[in-house]
């Protein structure tokens, strides 16, 4: 029997080191490689210095181009078992040639985070309004979850408000988390201990707006009262795409650094005592989190930052909202040895518990085996999608169709 083939469509070439959506690409990729999967990752974006280097693995690169019948011919040509969308807006792009060439392919759109969430939350901040849900990105979103045979969420919160506030039947959604390794007792005697580390840190893609928004609630909310409480104490800004606004915020007399892109995340973060992220929105769960857990470094966050990542479980460090609050509970921890071996623990245990691979990793690939061996009927209890494939990418297939043509002119 022949290796079944998963071709996956990025909106980018994945950048691990980058974002927490590059690192959950690459475990997606790692996790169907273990399976025995041909892999095959196309992307119309452009390459950086730091996109992944496939090079060492089994998966083939394929550059393909927007709105171009080139790519029916390469999927006809691949006549993939499985399709991977990264992100709506790909789905969107060429949810309908995979439909037309490759009808029997088994769609899968990876959100990342939910967008219109994120979006909404965003414009509720900034503009002090209630929240609206109910925007074109969210109609555009969930048509494409919709069309899709099984959609990953991130998040739980997330699951809840697509099946509870817009309806969409449990069985196109499946929660997947971040994949991780489990901390071992080997792993905790390698940490850095409290008394050999120092200062505060936050790390986050600069091209992510609620990371720069954090930037700002640091430099001008937090960071002028809690280097009064610790003058001693240092806050370094690390994330990839610094942009001239951002590094503009240094000073150095204030001791707030700004690092830019850190070579490795979790390394960096191990090297500090707390990771501070007052996230006032967002959406998905943070991979700094993640990373900061990893590496037994305890966070001060907020409700919004923390959302969906530890269940019941105590957080690894606090939570707080009330920004006068939060500086003074992270002083608190800063100084306070006992609190922050315990805030650590608390993190080993949210890995273990509710990220590590192992818990996830084999129940996912039954459901896709599952899917694989009776897609006709999943996708018959499915009428809504089928409309949705039928009527809404038709627009968007002529529109595709129309710049094709423009294109050649």
């Amino acid at each position: 029997m022949s290796a079944k083939k998963l071709l996956i469509i990025g909106l980018v070439w994945p950048e691990p080191g980058s974002s927490a959506a590059g690192t959950r690409m690459i475990q997606l990729v790692d996790l169907f490689l273990t399976q025995g999967y041909h892999i095959t990752f196309a992307s119309a974006a452009s390459k950086s210095d730091f996109s992944y280097d496939f090079s060492n693995t089994n998966v083939v690169e394929q550059e393909i181009k927007l709105n171009d019948e080139s790519f029916n011919t390469f999927l006809k040509t691949l006549n993939p078992d499985i399709v991977l969308f990264d992100r709506f807006m790909i789905e969107e792009q060429y949810g309908w040639r995979v439909q037309q060439e490759c009808p029997d392919a088994l769609r899968i759109l990876d959100t990342e985070d939910l967008h219109f969430l994120r979006q909404a939350r965003q414009q509720s901040t900034k503009k002090q309004e209630e929240l609206n849900l109910f925007s074109d990105t969210a109609k555009r979103e969930i048509a494409a979850i919709l069309r899709c045979d099984l959609s990953l969420i991130i998040s739980e919160a997330e699951i809840k408000l697509l099946e509870e506030q817009f309806k969409i039947d449990a069985s196109l959604l499946y929660y997947l988390p971040f994949l991780e390794q489990e901390i071992t007792a080997d792993t905790i005697q390698n940490w850095i201990p409290f008394a050999n580390r120092a200062d505060f840190v936050f790390i986050g893609n600069f091209l992510h707006e609620p990371n720069w928004h954090t930037v700002q609630t640091l430099k001008t909310k937090i960071w002028p009262l809690l280097r009064k409480k610790l003058p001693q104490a240092s806050l370094n800004i690390y994330g990839a795409y610094p942009s001239q606004k951002v590094l503009q915020l240094e000073n150095k007399a204030e001791k707030f650094f700004i690092k830019g892109r850190a070579i490795n995340a979790q390394q960096t973060i191990a090297r500090h005592k707390i990771l501070l992220a007052p996230i006032q929105f967002g959406a998905g769960v943070k991979g700094k989190f993640v990373d900061a857990m990893q590496t037994g470094t305890p966070s001060v966050t907020t409700t919004v930052g923390a959302e969906a990542m530890k269940g019941n479980l105590a957080w690894n460090g606090i939570i707080e909202d009330d920004l006068t609050l939060f500086m003074e509970q992270a002083a608190e921890l800063y100084q306070n040895e006992t609190k922050w071996q315990a805030a650590q623990q608390h993190g080993v245990q949210i890995i273990n518990e509710r990220y590590a691979s192992s818990v996830f990793a084999n129940a996912f690939m039954q459901q896709v085996n599952r899917l694989l061996s009776d897609l006709t009927k999943h996708r018959q209890n499915n009428f809504i999608g089928q409309i949705l494939n039928h009527h809404t990418l038709q627009s968007t297939k002529y529109m595709s169709l129309w710049i094709e043509e423009k294109n050649k002119a």
